[in-house]
């Protein structure tokens, strides 16, 4: 295989478990874990530790645990200061994990802009809709919005190890998505128009 076919590979297949931290942060950590078991990712070797039984078995368990509280009430906005910074740590570190054959300054540094840079955009997305929702709803709604974040970081990260390529055009849509979103509601907000 080509050696820039195999870069941009590695680099779609972080940038989609990235923004798939957004969602949700063990989620992403536990495909990556359970892929690189099975021998269908290679892990650089300072990051090779993520793909050992141990390390799938916690992530499983904080997964378990994560997806659970964002279904209590208020315990989900505490969730969310929380994950915040963990998702741009976690989408740090798998798009570090998956850039094989990359000097460590160049590894480090789109490490942390595009695969932190990405979990944080979602993150923060999770995180206005969540606050919409719950002065919509009262909070009511807030289930409906955690079920739609936990299977957005199912198939997104199982996409990113499937199909890495569709991944990471699907991450930057639907960053694009919010961005744009985001402005519309601040200059509707502005002009006291709705969004």
């Amino acid at each position: 295989m080509n050696p820039y076919s195999d870069l941009l590979l590695s680099v779609c297949l972080g940038i989609g478990l990235s923004a798939a931290c957004g969602f949700r942060v063990f989620i992403p950590l536990l495909v990556l874990s359970g892929a690189s078991l099975i021998g269908s990712v290679h892990l650089v070797p300072e990051l090779a530790w993520m793909g050992t039984p141990a390390a799938f078995w916690t992530f499983a368990t904080a997964a378990v645990f994560e997806v659970a509280a964002y279904y209590i009430p208020w315990v989900d906005h505490l969730m969310d200061t929380i994950a915040g910074p963990a998702a741009a740590v976690a989408g740090a570190l798998v798009m570090a994990s998956s850039l094989t054959d990359m000097g460590p300054l160049l590894k480090w540094t789109l490490a942390v802009i595009a695969g932190g840079g990405s979990a944080a955009l979602v993150q923060g997305s999770t995180m206005l809709a969540r606050g919409l929702s719950t002065t919509l709803t009262g909070g009511m709604g807030n289930p409906a919005v955690s079920t739609g974040e936990a299977v957005g970081a199912v198939v997104l990260s199982l996409l990113a190890i499937v199909l890495p390529v569709m991944a990471a055009l699907a991450a930057v849509g639907l960053i694009l998505f919010m961005i744009r979103r985001a402005c519309r509601v601040r200059k509707a907000g502005k002009t006291g128009k709705p969004a």
